[in-house]
């Protein structure tokens, strides 16, 4: 049985830092690609970083340079490092492997973004 296990969300001020862990277990997570996706309310899921089995890693315009994508084979954990936050940055964040047609996903953690 897959499971893919968000934890690290939680209410921050403008310009502080959080980092998101997503723990899986139940596939060879060194083959996967890993990637951390957001929902605010009313809008739709969009991506913010990925990374490859390989360490190649791509991100959304609006974190580059903000956020860092990482993953700890060993740990079979990728994590979100997440600095500068904007109040923008307010949503959940789902963590997602995908392998060919296969995509699993996390169920959440609320990151909120607030003075």
């Amino acid at each position: 049985q897959v499971q893919l296990v968000e934890s690290g969300g939680g209410l921050v001020q403008p310009g502080g830092s959080l980092r998101l862990s997503c723990a899986a277990s139940g596939i060879s997570f060194s083959i996967y690609a890993m990637a951390w996706y957001r929902q605010a309310p009313g809008k739709q899921r969009e991506l913010v970083a990925r990374i490859t089995s390989g360490g190649s890693t791509i991100y959304a315009d609006s974190v580059k340079g903000r956020f860092t994508i990482s993953r700890d084979n060993g740990k079979n954990t990728v994590y979100l490092q997440m600095n500068s936050l904007k109040p923008e940055d307010t949503a959940v964040y789902y963590c997602n492997a995908q392998l060919a047609s296969i995509s699993k996903w996390g169920q959440g953690t609320q990151v909120t973004v607030s003075s």
